[in-house]
């Protein structure tokens, strides 16, 4: 099943999004989304980015499922050193991803590419073997089946280079177990709205990690009961 599908469906349940118009220089005309999910947690998330990178590196970041854009703006202003590529699966996303580069006028911002993460990694247009330093994903777990997940993993082991950096956001589940409360809640609307949806568990994730080479480092609390899942690429896969 498609990405694409999911948060199609995802969406649809909780309503159309907010947005903004923004007509650029070329004359073609964006939408800027706003989630406010996403303007609670970029900057916790930064915090994070900024404690674990090297501000004045030259990398290149990749971030899978890029949604509506803010987070990868809010993470280029932050780091100019690093090249961002922005992906999304939905027009939608894409078209909103662009209006945030159009903008701000970031040219550490590449154009935002189609990246269908539940595909084989050799059709993710234009990414190269061990060519990214650092791969974000915000998100995307736990509303889209577990074949994204697989991909995001397969994938990541292929592209990310030797000692790079895995950075994923969002509820998890520990040992088959998941809490608080209001995380257990989410849960169950997730698999009522779809039974392929649902909280993904960290076993599950740590097994898919070592699989490709990717080592579950250190986990993070994050507000709202969320986490991030740091993960190193030890080796060539």
């Amino acid at each position: 099943m498609h990405l694409f599908w999911a948060f199609a469906q995802f969406r649809k349940c909780l309503g159309s999004p907010c947005f903004a118009s923004f007509e650029g220089s070329c004359r073609r005309r964006w939408k800027m989304l706003n989630a406010a999910a996403a303007d609670r947690n970029k900057e916790p998330i930064l915090d994070v980015l900024r404690s674990r990178l090297a501000s004045d590196r030259p990398l290149v970041g990749l971030e899978i499922s890029s949604g509506t854009g803010q987070h990868v703006v809010h993470f280029a202003k932050a780091f100019p050193s690093i090249t961002w590529q922005p992906s999304e699966i939905e027009s939608q996303s894409i078209s909103s991803i662009e209006a945030y580069r159009e903008h701000h006028k970031l040219q550490n911002v590449k154009p935002p590419m189609y990246l269908d993460v539940s595909q084989s990694w050799e059709n993710w247009t234009g990414l190269q073997p061990e060519s990214c330093d650092l791969i974000v994903n915000i998100n995307m777990m736990h509303i889209s089946p577990l074949a994204c997940t697989t991909g995001l993993f397969n994938g990541v082991g292929k592209i990310l280079k030797p000692q790079g950096l895995l950075l994923t956001y969002g509820p998890y589940a520990f040992n088959g177990s998941i809490t608080p409360q209001s995380n257990v809640d989410f849960d169950h609307s997730l698999r009522y709205r779809n039974p392929e949806w649902g909280l993904r568990d960290v076993s599950l994730l740590k097994t898919l990690g070592q699989e490709n080479g990717l080592r579950l480092e250190e986990i993070v609390d994050m507000p709202a009961n969320n986490k991030c899942l740091l993960f190193h690429k030890d080796s060539v896969v």
